[in-house]
């Protein structure tokens, strides 16, 4: 009877947390982006969100929570924004000569020959058949020492000998978002240019990006939760760099003026949309160089998060619009930034058209 009982009860509960989501999902359509900050800065001291705009060349800030009154710029974990740091990196290498988009991955590691890699363009665009991440063992030390991040001590050669061990067939793969890849490409870029990751990208984030107070690997700053990471760990490419609101906009003003044809068009179209997102009219139709790109609405964007921040930026470089939009808050608790984000990009495209 018990056993009868058990899948009627998983379809009661199923149903009812539907209907919750597509209740608040409503409940979201339909309030402004002031009204969606306020609510996730509602009753806790300490949420500090930071958000950037830039229209028209100019730059506004704003700032919710305890950000109000507190004049020192937070420091937030971006997450897997930096995932476009290594991709602009790789662009670099790219036009520096160092890499092909369509070489696969035994060009430039020491790989067995006769299998099936990717290839660059396959990385950057998450088309590499590769999984989100590979269960390690020391996923399970990191639980019982309570460390946050999972990726925590799963060192460079422990993921190059998971590249070596993982059969991947002769066809071309769907996208399937992937840690695991782009820590790959930074294997790659470790190869070609002989330096360690982390040291190359903080030189190049500082040197030919020009922001002082945006790191790779630094696990501090003047907020709390911030994860754990080991100068060896493979997966810091993925998702490893802190900065603050006036380097992140400097970053965005960037990607809205450079000349880089590679790093800001489409590499692949995926058409990844799913019910959720399309529900807030976010896309993900094509993807370029780790970017995610809304064709509808003439968007590129990346969102990012950890165990306590989550992080949103956007642009539209036609009209030299963009935002970024970061907060101490889980991915999951009240409000996403990315939900925030699109919705302010899309209002000012609006304002624009």
């Amino acid at each position: 009877m018990w056993f009868a009982v058990v899948p009627a009860v998983i379809i009661l509960f199923a149903a009812i947390f539907i209907i919750y989501q597509l209740n608040r999902l409503n409940k979201l359509t339909s309030m402004t982006p002031d009204d969606m900050l306020n609510y996730a800065t509602h009753n806790d001291n300490n949420v500090k969100i930071s958000l950037a705009i830039i229209n028209n060349g100019e730059v506004s800030y704003r700032f919710y929570g305890n950000s109000r009154t507190t004049p020192e710029l937070a420091d937030y974990e971006i997450g897997s924004i930096s995932k476009t740091f290594a991709t602009m990196l790789a662009t670099k290498a790219i036009n520096d000569g160092k890499i092909l988009l369509d070489d696969t991955l035994d060009k430039y590691l020491d790989l067995e020959n006769g299998k099936n890699y990717p290839t660059i363009r396959d990385l950057v665009t998450h088309t590499s058949g590769y999984k989100a991440y590979y269960f390690d063992c020391r996923m399970i030390i990191n639980k019982l020492q309570r460390q946050a991040n999972d990726f925590y001590c799963i060192n460079k050669k422990q993921l190059l000998n998971k590249v070596k061990k993982i059969r991947l067939k002769d066809k071309k793969y769907k996208f399937a978002y992937s840690n695991f890849g782009i820590s790959v490409l930074g294997l790659v870029l470790e190869a070609v240019y002989g330096k360690d990751f982390t040291v190359m990208m903080n030189d190049f984030i500082a040197d030919s990006l020009g922001l002082a107070c945006t790191k790779v690997c630094s696990c501090k700053g003047n907020l709390s939760g911030y994860w754990n990471w080991q100068k060896d760990d493979s997966y810091i490419p993925a998702g490893a760099i802190i900065s603050n609101i006036e380097d992140m906009a400097k970053y965005l003003n960037i990607c809205l003026t450079a000349d880089s044809p590679t790093f800001f068009n489409s590499l692949k179209k995926v058409n990844a949309n799913n019910s959720i997102y399309e529900k807030m009219n976010i896309r993900i139709d094509d993807v370029g160089m780790g970017w995610m790109i809304d064709t509808k609405n003439d968007i590129m964007w990346h969102n990012g998060g950890t165990t306590n921040f989550n992080s949103y930026i956007g642009f539209n470089r036609k009209n030299k619009i963009g935002v970024v939009i970061l907060a101490n808050l889980p991915p999951t608790e009240r409000i996403p930034m990315t939900v925030i984000g699109a919705k302010i990009m899309q209002e000012l495209i609006c304002t624009r058209n």
